[in-house]
């Protein structure tokens, strides 16, 4: 039964997400981002409620829609990018594997959006994408990143990466760090299968930028991965 109800699923969410993404790759060559980005976030969320993925959302109130943010998250699901993408309020462009960029249909759209590619096997070219970033941050774009690099395949957060932090120290803009809950339940890497439920994106206090300073790169890494853990929920 769990077999046939994940087929289902994926075969409505995977239609609505090409035709969805199609329409949004259109958009890119006609408006400015920030005028079709409140429609992609509008798309994500009713992929997620044609899949019956509850949402819940918590500490949203935290987060300045004027302020330019460095977000970062824990990694745990193929579900986390719509999730995230459909719930944190502020205009943001994301950090992906550059294979990413390569699959069709979605590798078009997140380059059309400006979202940036990293590499996870050349540091120099990983060095340049997060360069792109420091600059994207540097013009008022806030940016997200998953720290840990690759999802989890227990459920528990893996230690997080270094260079993101190189790069917040360089940009010293706020952190807000966000827990997602509940996505390992509902899809986890190593299984096709789909097990609606309800999951939950919690915002925390944002870390400013006179925290940040006073740590070096390695304190403000593991401090950052504690707050990100008080956030996570193991539903």
């Amino acid at each position: 039964m769990k077999q046939i109800i994940s087929l289902y699923l994926w075969i409505v969410g995977g239609l609505f997400f090409l035709f969805f993404a199609l329409f949004l790759i259109v958009c890119t060559f006609i408006f400015k981002p920030e005028t079709y980005d409140p429609w992609m976030k509008k798309g994500m969320r009713i992929v997620l409620k044609l899949m019956f993925i509850n949402v819940e959302v918590e500490g949203a109130e935290k987060v300045d829609t004027n302020q330019t943010y460095f977000f970062m998250s824990n990694h745990v699901s193929l579900f986390d990018i719509p999730v995230l993408a459909g719930y944190i309020p502020n205009f943001v462009r994301g950090i992906e594997a550059d294979r990413q960029f390569k699959w069709p249909i979605y590798g078009t759209l997140v380059r059309r959006a400006g979202n940036i590619a990293i590499s996870r096997t050349n540091i120099q070219s990983s060095i340049k994408s997060f360069k792109i970033a420091a600059d994207r941050l540097d013009s008022g774009k806030s940016i997200i990143v998953l720290p840990e690099g690759h999802r989890t395949l227990t459920g528990e957060m893996r230690e997080f990466k270094k260079l993101p932090f190189l790069l917040a120290k360089q940009s010293m803009k706020p952190i807000v760090p966000i827990g997602l809950s509940g996505l390992f339940k509902l899809k986890s890497k190593n299984s096709w299968l789909i097990n609606p439920s309800t999951v939950k994106i919690k915002f925390g206090d944002p870390i400013q930028p006179n925290i940040m300073e006073e740590k070096s790169t390695v304190e403000l890494r593991d401090y950052v991965k504690k707050e990100v853990e008080k956030l996570v929920e193991y539903l």
